[in-house]
Order: C-alpha cells, then sequence, then structure tokens
C-alpha cells in the first residue's frame, strides 16, 4: 500500500506541564530531578502548556533564559496569561503589564507557541470590549488563544457569535474544552474517586463546540481513568486533526488525566492513533522505559 501524503500542516502535541513527578520511571528516569526533565520532555513531545505562570506571574529571566537553552528549535511553550490580568483585573488597564509579560518571555523567541488568555466561568458578553482591547494591541509576532467558560458563550447564541467574529477578525483561536469523557460514567482506579472529583471541580462542564477561527486550533483533552471513555472520545478527533492538518492548519494538542499521571501515556496512544491515519513519524520511547529495559 502507498504510504498516505504528509499533510502540509503540523501537530504539536503535549501535556500540561513538564515538571510531574509522577512521571519518573517512565516519561523520565527513576531518579530525574524535576528541575532537569524538561530536554527529556522535549525529545517526545514539542508543545507544553505553561500553567504555572497563570498561578505564579511572569517567571524571572534567569528561568526564561535557561528555557531557552534547553528547548529545541522545534518546541512550542503555550503559557497561560497571569490570573491577574484575567481573573482580577478582568482585562481592564492590563495592557502594561500584559506587554511586560511577554516581554520577559521575549528570549524564547519563536519557540513561543500561543498565549493562552483563560478567563473566568463569570466572563461573559458585556465584557468582550475589554477582551478586543487587549487584542487590538496584542503583538502581531506572538501567537494567542482565547479560552472561555461563561455558559453564554456555548449557546450559539448573539453572545457566541459576537465572540467568534471577535477572535476570526484578530485571526486568534478559540480554545477547544473537551471534558466529555472527563464527565462520563465509567470504571474508576483504585482510590482514584476523589482525584476524579477533584477534577471535575476545577473543569467547567461546558458543551465542545469545534471551530477553528484562526491558524492555530487549540485542543485540551481532558480524559478520565477509563481508557475504553478516552478513546471513544478520542476518535472523532482524529479526523478534525487530520482536516485541519490538510487545511494547513498548525493545530495544538494538550492531554490531560484526571491527576495527569497517565497523561504522557494517553497522549502516545492519541499520537500512534493518529500517525496511522497520516504520514506522521513515531514519538520516540520515553526515557524511563529505556533505562528500564537495559536492567
Amino acid at each position: 500500500m502507498a504510504p498516505l501524503p504528509t499533510p502540509p500542516g503540523h501537530l504539536h502535541l503535549g501535556l500540561a506541564m513538564w515538571a510531574n513527578a509522577d512521571w519518573r520511571g517512565s516519561l523520565y528516569p527513576p531518579g530525574a530531578a524535576t528541575t532537569e526533565v524538561l530536554p527529556d520532555y522535549a525529545r517526545v513531545f514539542d508543545a507544553v502548556e505553561g500553567n504555572t505562570t497563570f498561578y505564579s506571574g511572569a517567571p524571572r529571566p534567569e528561568t526564561v533564559a535557561g528555557w531557552a537553552r534547553q528547548a529545541p528549535d522545534h518546541f512550542r511553550f503555550c503559557f497561560k496569561l497571569p490570573a491577574r490580568f484575567t481573573h482580577e483585573q478582568r482585562l481592564v488597564g492590563v495592557e502594561p503589564g500584559v506587554t511586560e509579560f511577554l516581554t520577559r518571555l521575549a528570549p524564547l523567541q519563536d519557540r513561543l507557541g500561543p498565549v493562552m488568555i483563560q478567563l473566568p466561568r463569570d466572563f461573559g458578553h458585556d465584557e468582550l470590549p475589554a477582551l478586543a482591547a487587549l487584542l487590538e494591541g496584542w503583538p502581531e509576532a506572538i501567537p494567542c488563544a482565547v479560552e472561555v467558560r461563561a455558559s453564554e458563550f456555548f449557546h450559539k447564541g448573539s453572545a457566541e457569535r459576537a465572540l467568534n467574529r471577535l477572535l476570526i477578525t484578530h485571526g486568534v483561536d478559540r480554545v477547544m474544552l473537551d471534558v466529555r469523557a472527563l464527565f462520563a460514567s465509567g470504571s474508576c482506579e483504585t482510590g482514584g474517586e476523589e482525584r476524579l472529583s477533584q477534577a471535575r471541580r476545577e473543569k467547567p462542564q461546558r458543551p465542545l463546540h469545534v471551530l477553528a477561527t484562526g491558524q492555530r486550533p487549540v485542543v485540551r483533552f481532558i480524559g478520565h481513568f477509563d481508557d475504553t471513555l478516552n478513546h471513544a472520545r478520542m476518535t472523532p478527533w482524529l479526523a478534525q486533526l487530520a482536516e485541519w492538518l490538510e487545511q494547513g492548519r498548525t493545530p495544538y494538542l494538550f492531554v490531560h488525566t484526571p491527576d495527569n499521571r497517565r497523561a504522557p501515556e494517553l497522549a502516545r496512544q492519541f499520537h500512534e492513533r493518529l500517525r496511522h491515519r497520516l504520514n506522521l513519524p513515531a514519538l520516540p520511547g520515553f526515557a524511563g522505559e529505556r533505562q528500564s529495559s537495559l536492567f
């Protein structure tokens, strides 16, 4: 059988973080220090969500310089705008602070993927002018994506149409948060009930609206402990990601599980299924698994 043609676009695949002690012995060698694992992470995955900036703000210059030294050219950091701007100031008067934040990340240069603007659950249609003002002055060289959580943006009414028009106008992507597996009924690993409940409390249960408003669609897939559920919800994404790639878009797929312990393996399964549809190379083996095979 002739190989499938290589799609013109590129898929970036990653997880919610790279420093996770639970991944020692699988993604990372058993004794790896979490401060030293970025190169091992970037050998397998080529993007990461930057959740720490949401809580902690701009990283120190020396920290950014270290990331710039460790990450290869093809890698993409997708940091979240700090909650101070999105949740405390609600995007009002934040332009100087956002400029300072983006300047702090400047040493990463082309390795900056979409900066994610995650808005509060009660940030609705009436506050869209604040978002519009921020996007109007957003640096053209730095991509961004917006994640809304207010229910009125998921009813296909005037609020959602206004949001989508705004994003399309500025070429900004709408983050697609897929929580269908997380909130489905399925089997749970021993002792995992509380971790599943915690993940459900943290994530909004909103409908999934699949729409690329820009050139870099961002999908955050939140899985379950039950892989039967994960693979069922994963299947439609295979065709959608393939379509975006064939259109020349650059989708970003971030894979989560309730406590993220098994997120690397679920992401690998996701990629393996997509690779059989398209002419994609296999992911490299995990460092911890390679080391274990030597003994």
